[in-house]
């Protein structure tokens, strides 16, 4: 099990329990392909029962049938954004705090937002883009955000940034492995050969052939069945014999979305009774 919770995040959870009164709707940024593991159940506790907007960024690198799916599964609760090739769409979550807050966005009631997200999964570009400027400081590693910011969008309304805030743990091995493999852990906290098998085991049941168009390598029945023959097959296909080098290789292949748009979770095969219980949860 991956455990990473730096001592920035604990500090910013205390924070937000402190600020929360003053803030009227929260906007949750979740990653595409794993929109359940890349949610951060603290943000239930804290938002005190106040709207929140759930937004699945990265949805060029998920699977487009699979992000519908979590469309419907959040039951109109949620969109699906792709902020860097369409900048006016981040206008919908504008209108859509504003629709769910009728009686606010005057000067003495200006819209108070709030904006959560698990490190790297896009949040700070998605605030740029709301902001028309560069407001938010971008990269490709977690926890890029260190402090709490407040920002003017437009005329009363105003959006508190909030550091990538990780949950104390992932809400399971699986969990962890996903955020692993998007890049929502840091590097040092997260086993890359145990994440790389996870992910090979799950590409050859939910999109069989990928790995193998990728790497140019042939899988007979009895290798589909052995993780590790498929990965050191990989690997000697891309003349690397270290272990390290070789799951690395292949995480920042999907990551990145070399393996084509694939997705790590859907609503039937992540689905428990607890998941359901949080997604009504959610309101708009």
């Amino acid at each position: 099990m991956i455990h990473w919770f730096p001592g920035h995040m604990h500090k910013a959870t205390k924070e937000l329990k402190k600020i929360m009164p003053k803030i009227d709707i929260a906007i949750e940024v979740v990653d595409a392909r794993a929109p359940e593991a890349s949610a951060n159940p603290t943000l239930q506790e804290v938002a005190e029962g106040k709207p929140i907007i759930k937004i699945l960024s990265k949805t060029d690198f998920a699977d487009p049938s699979i992000t519908k799916s979590w469309l419907q599964f959040y039951h109109g609760k949620a969109l699906a954004l792709d902020i860097i090739k369409d900048k006016k769409s981040a206008q919908k979550i504008i209108q859509l705090c504003k629709k769910s807050l009728p009686n606010r966005g005057t000067v003495l009631k200006p819209i108070r937002a709030i904006i959560f997200g698990v490190p790297n999964v896009g949040k700070s570009t998605l605030i740029n883009t709301l902001a028309k400027r560069k407001i938010a400081k971008t990269g490709n590693e977690p926890a890029v955000t260190k402090q709490q910011q407040k920002i003017e969008i437009e005329k009363h309304f105003y959006l508190s940034d909030t550091p990538g805030i990780m949950f104390p743990s992932p809400k399971d091995e699986a969990a962890g492995f996903k955020l692993g493999v998007i890049g929502s852990i840091r590097d040092t906290a997260m086993d890359y050969p145990s994440t790389a098998y996870y992910l090979i085991e799950y590409l050859n049941t939910y999109y069989p052939g990928v790995l193998q168009k990728r790497y140019q390598v042939s899988f007979d029945e009895s290798t589909q069945e052995d993780v590790e023959t498929m990965f050191l097959q990989i690997g000697d296909h891309i003349g690397q014999q270290n272990i390290h080098h070789i799951a690395e290789k292949i995480i920042q292949d999907c990551r990145h979305g070399r393996l084509g748009r694939v997705s790590l979770e859907t609503p039937d095969n992540y689905y428990t009774p607890e998941a359901e219980e949080t997604n009504q949860g959610l309101q708009i």
